[in-house]
């Protein structure tokens, strides 16, 4: 059964975006950062349509090219996107991760989401050559393999796949879909010491775009990671896809030595 279209009261971008032609902020970035906060305050929910280049240029009283460069500005941060028929729509905020030694879960958790996860695959096998040199663990003979796809508040964010040396953990599904995998592996008194990860991009295959609820060939982010516990061992080398229209990477960084 389809799902009912759902209306939103109208946004008035003439009666709530200000502009200051004085401003040496120039006006398609001022209209594009009252746009990013109403977004961001619920004025603008999810789903709501801004109405097209040349009503809003006419509103505001600007060029169409302003406001297209306004526009495209937030399409560019996912926070908007243009659909055939549809228009200009306001898509979901997307989760913004730092770079941390953490699980999904636990940061999904953290940012007052409802993760939820779908468990795919969870069996142990043979390891191979190569399973086993990315555990760093030549004579490795098994491997747990894990493949779950991560959801929050209903809607698929990542799709995630995990080797771990076998015998680490042994986690039931329900174990998988309640907790993230770093939260078992400290129960299980794992420490977890460090990690290596290795940030990408690539276009989804026909597998992502049912999964993900994306389109074949829309950009996806991806990310490998090797973990390492306190003595050094590799305890799960992870490579992950997330959807890059809801999903972003926080990275910090300091000055070292001159």
């Amino acid at each position: 059964m389809s799902k009912p279209d759902v209306t939103f009261p109208a946004w008035d971008a003439g009666r709530e975006i200000v502009l200051d032609p004085g401003s040496p902020e120039p006006l398609y970035f001022q209209v594009s950062r009252q746009l990013h906060a109403a977004i961001a305050d619920g004025r603008l929910p999810a789903g709501a349509r801004l109405g097209n280049e040349v009503d809003l240029a006419a509103r505001l009283r600007l060029s169409r090219p302003t406001i297209r460069q306004a526009i495209q500005t937030l399409v560019n941060q996912g926070l908007l996107v243009r659909r055939r028929g549809v228009g200009t729509q306001v898509v979901r905020t997307k989760v913004a991760r730092p770079l941390r030694l953490s699980s999904l879960f636990d940061d999904l958790a953290g940012l007052g989401g409802k993760p939820e996860t779908a468990v795919l695959v969870n069996r142990v096998e043979e390891a191979g050559t190569e399973v086993a040199e990315l555990l760093e663990a030549p004579g490795l003979t098994h491997v747990r393999r894990l493949k779950r796809l991560r959801s929050t508040d209903g809607e698929p964010l990542a799709l995630m796949n995990n080797y771990l040396p076998d015998g680490v953990i042994d986690p039931g599904d329900d174990e998988l879909r309640e907790r993230g995998l770093y939260q078992l592996l400290r129960s299980a008194g794992v420490r977890l010491h460090a990690a290596e990860q290795h940030i990408g991009a690539r276009l989804a295959t026909e597998e992502d775009a049912e999964l993900l609820r994306e389109e074949p060939g829309a950009a996806l982010l991806t990310m490998q990671r090797t973990t390492y516990d306190d003595a050094g061992r590799v305890v799960e080398y992870g490579w992950h896809v997330y959807r890059a229209s809801r999903y972003s990477f926080n990275l910090s960084l300091t000055n070292g030595p001159q």
